[in-house]
């Protein structure tokens, strides 16, 4: 494992829910990572559980994380460890009520 996989890693494993996004939670710099933000905050997801990593201030992590979880785009979720998915597939377990279920366990 590289360095820059090696600090993914110990990113992911630090918190309960993880969002690999551009910007930050309060000032997302690209509308899918406002949009992951947003179905996050309407799941109730308490900040305390939640990190968010802005790739914009690092390239390595920008790069890497689509080399770590195998997914070509960002933002990227991860819950207790595994990778959810981006903004869209975010959007539709959001509305089939799956996203809610996996954010109440890590409550």
């Amino acid at each position: 494992m590289t360095d820059t996989q090696q600090r993914i890693n110990d990113l992911v494993q630090s918190k309960d829910i993880v969002l690999f996004m551009k910007g930050t939670a309060s000032f997302p710099m690209c509308g899918f990572s406002g949009r992951a933000i947003q179905v996050l905050k309407a799941c109730g997801v308490d900040p305390q559980h939640l990190a968010t990593v802005n790739v914009l201030e690092d390239e390595a992590i920008r790069q890497g994380i689509k080399e770590y979880s195998h997914w070509p785009t960002i933002p990227q979720l991860y819950v207790k460890g595994e990778f959810i998915g981006g903004s869209d597939i975010m959007m539709e377990m959001y509305e089939s009520g799956e996203l809610q279920r996996l954010i109440e366990q890590v409550r």
